[in-house]
C-alpha cells in the first residue's frame, strides 16, 4: 500500500494542517523550507490524468486555502505550488499530491532554466497539441 494511503488510514502519523472528506494536507517530513505542505487526495490516483475532475477541484481549492494560510500565518511573501506528474518528473510516491513550498528571501531555490525553441519547433508542437 502506498505511504500516503497509510497516512490517510492513520497507520502512519502526520502533522495534519487540513482535512475534509476528500483532501488531506500535512507538513512534509523533509521540508524544502519550514511550512512545506503536501496536499493529497484521499482517493488514490497515481497522477493528473487519472484523478476525477471533482477530486482535482477539491484538491486545488485546498491548495489555495493552505497557500493563503502560509502567507497570513507564517508571514511568507510567496510560495511555489508543484505537482510532479509521473516518475520522469520526480514523482516519488505514485499518489497525486501538490507541494506548497514557502519561499524565503535568500533560500537559494532555483527555478528551472528556460531554453529557446529550434526553428519551426514551436509551430510543430502547436499543431500536435491544438484541437
Amino acid at each position: 500500500m502506498c505511504v500516503f494511503c497509510q497516512i490517510i488510514k492513520g497507520e502512519i502519523p502526520a502533522y495534519k494542517v487540513y482535512e475534509d472528506d476528500k483532501v488531506l494536507a500535512f507538513l512534509d517530513i523533509k521540508p524544502v523550507n519550514p511550512g512545506h505542505v503536501l496536499v493529497i487526495s484521499k482517493n488514490h490516483y497515481q497522477n493528473m490524468e487519472s484523478i476525477s475532475e471533482e477530486d482535482l477541484s477539491a484538491l486545488i481549492l485546498v491548495v489555495k486555502k493552505i497557500g493563503a494560510k502560509l502567507k497570513e500565518r507564517l508571514g511568507v511573501s510567496g510560495y511555489n505550488v508543484i505537482e510532479n506528474n509521473d516518475a520522469i518528473s520526480g514523482q516519488i510516491i505514485p499518489h497525486i499530491h501538490f507541494h506548497i513550498v514557502p519561499r524565503i528571501e535568500g533560500d537559494n531555490l532555483l527555478q528551472w532554466p528556460g531554453q529557446e525553441y529550434k526553428e519551426g519547433e514551436a509551430e510543430e508542437i502547436l499543431k500536435k497539441l491544438k484541437n
